[in-house]
């Protein structure tokens, strides 16, 4: 006979756990991503938590760096509702959010629906999941939080090892050797923050308040550069501050003021083989030239912005 003991799992209501959604849960949940992170998948990098859309605030908001896409996390310490499902599609519009994340301790089969239908007829690079959110323990012991995926896109698993191994891994090889090759050509730009990764987009800070990147990528028939804000964060207030300058501006940069699709600002385009390693030199002297004309035209806009 053994002289282990024994007790029982038992499920606690969230509540017990964090008392308040936002200041508790949310900031709980944004600490501790990883358990988030471990059964999506994918990598999440924290990026913002209350973010303003309208009158309402989106719990968190997050990156992932395979693809430098943005990710929205809502959560909830009560059964799905109405409310919520409207302010995620609110949110996915106003922050231009390619993953949702839906989080709660149960799910209403209406909310499960709208789930899969999402991940059935939305644009291939959307994705949606329903996660199931629990807290447990065992007699006195700590608490313990388990997320279960109840509803995610067909294939996920299949695209998320494909990245890692398959093609997807190719496509990152290629953006990695661009930009060693890219960082080597033009070692001067490390200075201003331009790095060695393995994504499309590579970019710097040129102010804080608003956040502004300007960021250029490499595709496999263009590339180009533009002005955004930062990750999450409204277009709104990079307009603003550009605002006044436009047409001076405009004449130049030689592009259009914007913003042209997620956000981009100024953005102008170079069209060319971007797989193609004996097509990277002409590209990347291309880029450094608007690099530099960038930043040379924005200067004085920025610094009397900020005197």
């Amino acid at each position: 006979m053994t002289d282990i003991q024994f007790d029982r799992l038992v499920d606690l209501p969230l509540r017990e756990a964090w008392s308040n959604e936002a200041q508790e849960f949310t900031p709980w949940l944004a600490q501790n991503i990883d358990h988030l992170s471990d059964v999506i998948g994918i990598t999440l990098e924290i990026t913002g938590t209350e973010v303003a859309v309208e009158t309402f605030s989106a719990d968190i908001l997050a990156r992932n760096p395979m693809d430098d896409s943005i990710v929205l996390i809502e959560n909830q310490l009560e059964m799905t509702d109405h409310t919520h499902l409207g302010q995620i599609m609110t949110y996915l519009a106003g922050l231009e959010a390619q993953t949702v994340i839906w989080i709660a301790p149960a799910f209403r089969e209406p909310h499960l629906s709208a789930i899969r239908w999402l991940n059935k007829h939305t644009a291939d690079g959307f994705s949606f999941f329903a996660v199931k959110a629990r807290v447990v323990r065992i007699g006195k012991s700590p608490y313990a939080p388990i997320f279960e995926v109840v509803e995610k896109p067909n294939d996920w698993e299949r695209e998320i090892k494909q990245k890692a191994t398959g093609d997807g891994a190719a496509y990152y090889d290629i953006k990695e050797r661009f930009w060693q090759d890219f960082m080597t050509r033009h070692p001067a730009l490390a200075e201003a923050g331009f790095r060695v990764w393995r994504y499309p987009n590579n970019y710097t800070q040129v102010h804080d308040a608003p956040y502004i990147n300007l960021s250029v990528w490499i595709g496999r028939n263009e590339s180009g550069i533009y002005l955004r804000s930062g990750w999450g964060e409204p277009s709104e207030p990079v307009a603003d501050l550009l605002g006044p300058d436009r047409e001076r501006l405009e004449s130049q940069l030689g592009t259009a003021f914007g913003p042209s699709g997620r956000g981009k600002h100024f953005l102008a385009k170079n069209f060319s083989n971007g797989h193609e390693a004996a097509d990277w030199a002409p590209i990347m002297d291309w880029m450094n030239e608007q690099i530099e004309s960038y930043s040379s035209a924005l200067a004085p806009v920025l610094n009397a912005r900020s005197a």
